[in-house]
């Protein structure tokens, strides 16, 4: 019956799916720390790139994982694995500045992940000389990062 219908008929048929598909399509997350996973801070110790087949979305993000067990991980506590600033700066933000990290320069202290715009000696070395303060300091500069 659709196909004996006239073209401009159809296309108005189909019009409302195309627009609630082509809608959905630009409604993805953005990507939590460009792509790296955030597992592996913790059980390689090192920065490692996730793969875009192995995905989670948690709290307005995707985070990426190098394997499926890392996903479930993440999945089972993902405040315990995630970014505490998420894409931020910890640094910076303590100083009421709001920078994109660069998830190449971490730290983990006491079970948390922070990440940084800089290298050492500024990034995550300048953040461990006060470490509790400029936590304290970041935590109470959140309400400048972007809304996602």
């Amino acid at each position: 019956m659709f196909a004996s219908m006239p073209l401009e008929r159809r296309f108005l048929l189909a019009l409302p799916w195309l627009l609630l598909c082509t809608a959905r399509a630009g409604d993805t997350a953005p990507l939590a720390i460009k792509g790296y996973d955030p597992v592996a801070y913790f059980t390689d110790g090192k920065p490692t790139l996730g793969l875009a087949s192995i995905e989670h979305e948690w709290d307005g993000r995707i985070y990426r994982f190098a394997s499926a067990e890392h996903r479930d991980r993440f999945k089972a506590d993902p405040a315990r694995y995630a970014p505490q600033f998420g894409n931020f700066c910890a640094m910076a933000l303590s100083m009421g500045q709001v920078v994109v990290a660069d998830p190449e320069n971490w730290l983990v202290s006491d079970g948390k992940l922070y990440v940084f715009g800089k290298p050492a000696p500024a990034g995550p070395a300048l953040f461990q000389k006060d470490l509790a303060g400029n936590i304290a300091k970041a935590n109470q500069s959140r309400a400048i990062l972007p809304k996602q």
